[in-house]
């Protein structure tokens, strides 16, 4: 059975993965630019990521009897990750944006990783996978843009 601590932890990550998904669709429909093709399909790579992450995460929650809360209203309230305007997008601002969800997203599993890890280690190993999946994602996106 979760901890409230644990619950509270899970719950931030599960939020954060939810955003995630709606600001990468968000960047993914209105993107433009030099390289559109490629970031456009990264950006559904990612979503897929966190949708998996996201639905991972609550079931998770729920194995350890703890009750996620998926609703627009606490995502909106509780997400840490930057929102992206509601225009076009030119591709080399939406990789900076992109990447800094990404690692928004990862700062709060990291943050809450070693209560977690003392908690429940097999939650924590969860949070190893897709903290490790969403670094690569970052690391892919800014290479668009990084110089040598």
């Amino acid at each position: 059975m979760a901890t409230a601590e644990l619950r509270d932890a899970l719950q931030s990550v599960l939020v954060n993965l939810l955003d995630l998904q709606l600001v990468g669709k968000q960047i993914h429909w209105n993107v433009v630019g030099p390289n559109f093709r490629d970031l456009h399909q990264n950006l559904d790579e990612i979503v897929d990521i966190a949708r998996r992450g996201s639905d991972e995460i609550a079931e998770r929650m729920r194995a350890l009897h703890a009750t996620p809360d998926g609703m627009a209203a606490t995502v909106a309230k509780y997400s840490k990750i930057e929102q992206p305007i509601n225009t076009e997008i030119l591709t080399t601002n939406a990789v900076d944006m992109v990447v800094k969800a990404l690692q928004t997203t990862v700062g709060v599993m990291r943050e809450v990783h070693d209560p977690v890890d003392e908690a429940d280690p097999t939650t924590a190993d969860i949070l190893h996978e897709y903290i490790a999946a969403l670094e690569q994602q970052a690391w892919f996106i800014s290479a668009e843009t990084r110089k040598p």
